[in-house]
């Protein structure tokens, strides 16, 4: 398995059968690679996409990257399959599994059920290979609170904007309205997400338009978004920078970190005549650890 990392600003998918992608991506500086045997892929293409991948993760060094891959929907014929054959013959490799389309907890459950199986009869340890629920429909949205919860496997939970417009019916991503288009599902998501201690990662952008791009990313931020899908290395750096912290920020969680963490337990700590209470701290805290792993502190 590849070093875990819990900065994931960056989420760089590739077609599991596109190998002269893969050198591209790791030029790059994506925090996480996911092959993709979903959407990118035609109903032909499944089966010998799935050997593709395994060669992929065998051929190419991992180490210090997050990688992932993306089986197809629990309603398909082809999940079986994506879970057994490429976990037997990779798990070793990969950090997350990811399963798109998730409606409802009963999804995430029988891939944790699969998953676990194939663990044991291949000796990989039980819980190696982590879980991520991509939410692309109204069904998913509105379970969106129990499927964060439905299993400690979980790392994440991801927006699908481009399927769930489909599924209620929206025009993606209308020009004309008066507001943030997404806010709604973005934010039930992320809070979802922070409920059960999860990351929050936000869809692609698919409209080739940069600028439209970086502030995407910065809305997401906002809204307490941990890292974006990117479909083009060249979206990594703009991802990675507006999801991590700027340098001000992360030497002010740091002040705070240390100055709660020496304080006598009953003391009030204050900095600046502001109270730093323990929710103050936690959130420090997890902004000085994106820092450090971001080499900015």
């Amino acid at each position: 398995m590849s070093t875990e990392s819990s900065l994931r600003r960056s989420l760089l998918g590739i077609p599991g059968n596109e190998r002269g992608l893969v050198s591209g991506a790791l030029d790059s500086e994506a925090d996480e690679i996911f092959l993709d045997l979903e959407d990118s892929l035609g109903p032909g293409e499944k089966g010998a996409a799935r050997s593709a991948l395994i060669d992929i993760v065998a051929d190419h060094d991992w180490v210090d990257r997050g990688l992932s891959y993306r089986i197809n929907g629990t309603d398909t014929r082809w999940w079986y399959d994506d879970v057994v054959e490429v976990v037997k013959a990779a798990g070793g490799a990969i950090d997350t599994l990811i399963i798109p389309k998730v409606r409802d907890p009963a999804d995430v459950k029988a891939v944790e059920k699969l998953l676990a199986s194939v663990e044991m009869n291949t000796g990989l340890p039980a819980g190696a290979v982590g879980l991520s629920a991509q939410i692309e429909t109204a069904e998913g949205m509105n379970a969106v609170t129990d499927i964060a919860h439905a299993s400690d496997r979980l790392t994440a939970i991801i927006f699908g904007p481009a399927d769930y417009a489909a599924s209620i019916g929206a025009a993606h991503g209308a020009t004309d309205y008066p507001g943030h288009y997404w806010h709604y599902p973005l934010s039930r998501l992320s809070h979802a997400a922070a409920s059960a201690g999860l990351l929050a990662i936000g869809g692609p952008y698919t409209d080739g338009d940069h600028t439209g791009f970086e502030q995407a990313c910065r809305y997401e931020r906002a809204l307490g978004y941990d890292g974006k899908v990117v479909i083009h290395p060249e979206q990594v750096a703009t991802a990675n920078e507006a999801f991590a912290p700027d340098i001000a920020e992360a030497q002010r969680a740091k002040e705070i970190v240390e100055q709660y963490e020496s304080a006598d337990a009953d003391a009030v700590v204050a900095i600046d005549g502001n109270v730093i209470d323990r929710e103050m701290y936690r959130m420090a805290a997890r902004i000085l650890a994106k820092a450090e792993e971001a080499d900015l502190v």
